[in-house]
């Protein structure tokens, strides 16, 4: 057992490391990528043909280290525990990560502390069984729990990045699914299962390259992710001020320009603009009716809770046969569906009916409220409704049994919202649109930015396309 001396020196020792030494993927600097080209010379393998250069380990064999982590005591140290929900390919959620206690880490051996190139394999939990995570470094020290088997790969044998993504690709991760057993509650991936798993090795100049493809492409879907994320709080912020009123928004010689409010009164749910109202939620809108469909249809669009985002602007629909519909709402296209019941609602579930079904007979899960808005801009009600203080005030109304609250009609007609003249409402809901197809644009980037990585690892990780690598003089 460690001292408490020595482990503070330890994890003192840890963070300068992380602070001083940012992590690199390992680089051949004497090696550049020149291209590209075909494979044609195959061997037959008991996981399917392979180049004839590459060998198939196992993981035992390439690896120092293999053990799965401790279970924490969870409490105010520095240190870092992941669990398998903040284990994932694409980035390993630390901030989401609960930190140990002291006493914990007085038992727990220097090895459980994560190194730089560590891979994460999630060991326990149904659907996320076999997950692999790439430990790159962190500000803080870090650890793992019982469910995260850590791997340490011998660098002179296989590079950990590759190690890595054929881990995480199609191929791979159907090799861990395979190796875990257990009933439908609990799955579970054991330390000699994970040691069993055969890995491709191609020559290391060739390894190197392929991870840096692959991460290059990476680096990119992170950059993407930046700004994304950058302008979600972007619009969460203009969300705050233009909703409130805070901040104001008028045309000037054909352009849109922000100007600070100075001039309130007070209402109750808070300062609003003096020339705003505020009114009741049924004034502007109203819980359209029910409405007998006809035997004759034979058709619909339909729109289940799982077809309502809760990120963007649009619902999604299906066409089905009349006789698969046993219940349903009424909805025509320009509704807002908003869902009624928890988690749906906290979780933000609620999306406008697209045009494009006008003439359709449209119609929706019971556990929304199709909206039909009279005397207010769609969009800005759609915003409004999005809005924490708007929700919270709904949330806080709900009513039922734990797991099945819902938003009472009565709450959500008598709910009090602001409302500016329809003019400002157009503007409000111009910049706030534009907010959101700017992110739905970088968005559709990283999609096409994922699939290009996943074509890229289903060639250049099976051998069928080779990278092509050549020495820098």
């Amino acid at each position: 057992m460690p001292s408490q001396k020595t482990l503070e020196e330890y994890i003192k020792k840890i963070k300068k490391q992380a602070q001083s030494t940012p992590v690199s993927q390992q680089t051949r600097p004497q090696h550049k990528i020149t291209g590209f080209y075909k494979e044609t010379r195959f061997q037959e393998t008991p996981i399917g043909k392979i180049p004839k250069e590459w060998k198939i380990m196992k993981i035992r064999d390439v690896a120092t280290f293999i053990k799965r982590g401790k279970n924490p005591k969870y409490g105010d140290s520095e240190v870092v525990v992941i669990k398998t929900a903040q284990n994932y390919p694409e980035r390993i959620r630390f901030e989401e990560a609960p930190r140990a206690h002291p006493d914990f880490l007085k038992e727990l051996p220097q090895e459980y502390y994560l190194k730089p190139n560590d891979i994460l394999i999630n060991s326990t939990g149904t659907g996320s069984v076999g997950r692999v995570g790439f430990f790159s470094g962190y500000h803080r020290p870090c650890t793992v729990d019982s469910h995260i088997t850590m791997l340490r790969v011998k660098q002179e044998v296989a590079l950990p990045k590759f190690v890595f993504y054929y881990l995480s690709s199609t191929q791979g991760h159907t090799i861990l699914e395979s190796k875990a057993s257990g009933s439908t509650n609990q799955i579970e991936l054991y330390v000699d299962d994970i040691a069993s798993v055969p890995v491709l090795i191609p020559p290391l100049e060739e390894q190197w390259g392929v991870a840096e493809v692959l991460s290059t492409v990476d680096r990119a879907i992170e950059g993407v992710d930046g700004v994304v994320d950058l302008l979600e709080r972007l619009k969460k912020a203009l969300m705050d001020l233009l909703l409130t009123g805070r901040v104001r928004v008028r045309e000037e010689n054909g352009k849109l320009v922000f100007y600070r409010e100075t001039e309130f009164q007070e209402t109750s749910i808070g300062k609003i603009p003096k020339e705003w109202k505020l009114v009741k939620f049924k004034e502007v809108a109203e819980i359209r009716k029910g409405r007998r469909i006809s035997e004759s249809v034979k058709s619909v669009a339909f729109i289940s809770m799982e077809a309502i985002p809760d990120n963007s602007l649009y619902a999604k629909y299906e066409l089905r046969s009349m006789d698969e519909v046993k219940s349903y709402v009424y909805c025509e296209p320009g509704d807002i569906l908003l869902a009624k019941i928890t988690p749906s609602f906290e979780n933000g579930k609620q999306g406008i009916i697209p045009e494009e079904l006008q003439g359709k007979i449209v119609l929706a899960t019971t556990e929304v409220y199709p909206l039909k808005c009279k005397n207010v801009d769609k969009y800005f009600l759609f915003y409004l409704l999005k809005y924490p203080l708007i929700r919270n005030k709904l949330a806080s109304l709900m009513r039922g049994t734990t797991g099945r609250k819902r938003v009472p009609r009565e709450a959500l007609e008598e709910l009090l919202v602001p409302y500016p003249p329809i003019t400002e409402q157009r503007r409000i809901t111009e910049i706030l649109m534009n907010m959101d197809r700017a992110i739905e644009l970088c968005q559709e980037k990283r999609e096409r930015l994922k699939r290009l990585k996943r074509g890229l690892m289903d060639l250049l990780l099976t051998g069928r396309f080779r990278v092509r690598i050549e020495r820098v003089a």
